[in-house]
């Protein structure tokens, strides 16, 4: 299964070659390679995740210019010793609060808009705790190459309430924590999280 996935990483490196070559060169048979090697990074990628082809090329149409990673920002917030996590209705796992970053919008935005639209509260974002590349972590492959970013969040305000992509919420401590939706946090993340609540440290990276 390891090697499956490395097939993944090497179609995310081909798709982002491919990108940079059909944005700047003006070659015409260079193009024309560069439009193989997109091809062959969706054929690697369809082969893998069972995406039709037709997907795929409306999410690599997205793409323009030189490819960079997504940016995925995720709440911190302790109430004692028990952390914040949301139901996602996608999956009907838990998840810390968060999200796609927003272009117009400060990653510190983003956390604080996210928080209130999945659980009802209020947050001030108040220290970046950890900034992950997906890949380094035990998280599912994903198409998309990500950047995960923690922020530390102090409640000043609001209720607990769900979202249109929650359907519960809740502060759970570190020996109840549900089943998690590994997409978006894993557990040893959570732990991590844990320990810098007990020893405040540097911020954390890859």
């Amino acid at each position: 299964m390891k090697e499956k996935y490395k097939w993944l990483e090497i179609a995310q490196q081909l798709q982002s070659i491919a990108q940079a070559g059909l944005t700047y060169t003006e070659n015409k048979y260079d193009l024309e390679r560069y439009k193989q090697i997109m091809d062959l990074s969706k054929q690697i990628i369809m082969d893998f995740s069972a995406m039709s082809m037709e997907k795929l090329d409306m999410i690599f149409s997205m793409e323009k210019g030189y490819l960079t990673p997504k940016v995925d920002v995720r709440a911190v917030i302790f109430r004692g010793d028990k952390i914040l996590l949301v139901k996602e209705t996608i999956d009907g796992k838990w998840s810390l609060p968060g999200g796609w970053g927003d272009v117009g919008k400060t990653p510190t935005e983003v956390v604080e808009k996210e928080v209130m639209e999945e659980s009802g509260l209020l947050v001030k974002a108040e220290k970046l705790l950890a900034v992950f590349d997906k890949k380094c972590h035990s998280h599912p492959p994903d198409i998309y190459y990500v950047y995960k970013l923690f922020f530390q969040c102090s409640e000043v305000g609001g209720a607990l309430e769900t979202g249109i992509e929650t359907s519960e919420a809740g502060f759970f401590g570190r020996n109840e924590i549900p089943e998690l939706s590994t997409e978006r946090v894993t557990n040893s993340q959570i732990e991590l999280l844990f320990d810098l609540k007990a020893k405040p440290g540097p911020t954390l990276f890859d």
